[in-house]
């Protein structure tokens, strides 16, 4: 079964925003803890008020909702500053331009796809495109440590197994680790401690052992070493650590026969029956039955829609979530501005037509004056004055919303 996170090569593989969450989110984005609190706050708004939390641009949409209200937020919840929303603006945009907002979306994958049988019970193998995202390191790494995460949280404990249930193989390892920030290597240590409980084995696989932290290295127990060259002082150290790593054989010099294998050949140390490693051995690798060469495009596409899954992921669906809603709300507001504005003027101007207007008298009689009449024909008693002049543009002025003085 062919894998993407890209959607080019396999079956689109996504998660959602919610499920990634904000810790994990914060370590793929290297927050420090005032931004990763902000992060936390912008989950918590979002749950508060029903806003999902799916894809790139429902977290986006959320970011610019809590910096527009950061006062009426920080009231509730301590301050939110401007400067925290906008690092975290700044390191999204670095992740999409890594290809990040391919992995957020629905349908979401479910990992127990990964551990289906067929119809004779055999398992199947798995196959996540990578060349595309060994180019983006820090998707890469997030994408890794969100799987081994989902499998943690959904399998049973499951003891000490006979046979795994499903075990990874993380070709090209040093790129999960090129430039990971600490936070991020230290999650993956704890991730990869913890799974086994659940019977999950994992491999690392790189060109050096180096490429790999110690902390995360002292976890692998069953090692499969193939040649490495020592060519430079760097390289004679590499080997001199990958052999002080296995448990001696006496019938070898561990650290001259690494240096001295062929195509094929490994020296390779397992865990036996009580745990307890090995000594090393010199063996032969029996290449499985298999292709030899890359798979043609259509080769390829053939083996994705025979897949039980064809069909399911590549269909993308965009429910309403917190970008659809925060839109939503805020046409409406536009909406209603010009509408309430139109109602002040319209209570305004009605108000003073009341005053100029003329009541009806008792029983049909003649109408009665309003006040602005009697205002009027006071006010044309006087009009022969100066004073008399000078109290109509007053008045005037004060009912129109001017000043009398300016209007002199």
């Amino acid at each position: 079964v062919f894998w993407d996170v890209f959607g080019k090569q396999g079956h689109p593989a996504r998660c959602t925003i919610s499920d990634m969450g904000p810790l994990l989110l914060s370590k793929m984005l290297s927050l420090n803890d005032t931004q990763e609190g902000v992060l936390q706050l912008i989950f918590k708004v979002a749950d508060e008020n029903d806003l999902l939390l799916l894809d790139f641009k429902d977290l986006q949409s959320m970011l610019k909702y809590v910096s527009e209200n950061a006062s009426e937020i920080s009231q509730k919840y301590g301050l939110v500053s401007a400067a925290s929303i906008g690092a975290i603006q700044r390191a999204l945009v670095a992740l999409e331009a890594q290809g990040g907002v391919n992995i957020f979306g629905e349908p979401m994958l479910n990992i127990m796809d990964f551990v289906q049988t067929d119809e004779n019970g055999h398992g199947q193998v798995n196959i996540l495109a990578a060349d595309q995202l060994m180019k983006s390191p820090k998707v890469y790494s997030m994408f890794l440590l969100w799987m081994l995460s989902e499998l943690f949280e959904n399998l049973p404990e499951a003891g000490d197994l006979e046979k795994p249930k499903i075990v990874f193989f993380f070709d090209e390892a040093h790129l999960l680790f090129t430039d990971a920030p600490k936070a991020l290597t230290e999650k993956i240590e704890q991730v990869v401690r913890l799974i086994r409980s659940k019977g999950v084995g994992v491999y690392f696989i790189t060109q050096n052992p180096l490429d790999i932290p110690e902390t995360v290295l002292g976890q692998l127990s069953n090692r499969v070493q193939h040649a490495l060259r020592a060519f430079t002082p760097k390289d004679q150290k590499a080997v001199k650590a990958v052999a002080e790593t296995m448990r001696a054989n006496p019938q070898f010099k561990t650290e001259a026969v690494i240096t001295e294998l062929g195509v094929g050949e490994a020296l390779v140390s397992f865990l036996d029956s009580s745990g307890v490693p090995a000594q090393v051995e010199r063996v032969f690798i029996v290449p499985p039955g298999s292709q030899i060469g890359p798979l043609t495009e259509a080769e390829r596409k053939q083996i994705i829609t025979g897949s039980v899954l064809s069909g399911h992921y590549e269909n993308q669906t965009d429910r309403e979530s917190a970008f659809e809603k925060l839109s939503a709300q805020k046409n409406t507001d536009a909406k209603a501005a010009p509408q309430v504005e139109e109602s002040k003027n319209s209570g305004f101007m009605g108000a003073v037509g009341d005053i100029f207007t003329s009541a009806p008298g008792p029983r049909g009689g003649r109408p009665r004056q309003s006040v602005g009449e009697a205002v009027l024909k006071s006010a044309a008693r006087t009009i022969g004055s100066e004073v008399g002049r000078q109290v109509i543009r007053g008045l005037l002025g004060s009912l129109l919303g001017g000043s009398g003085r300016s209007r002199r």
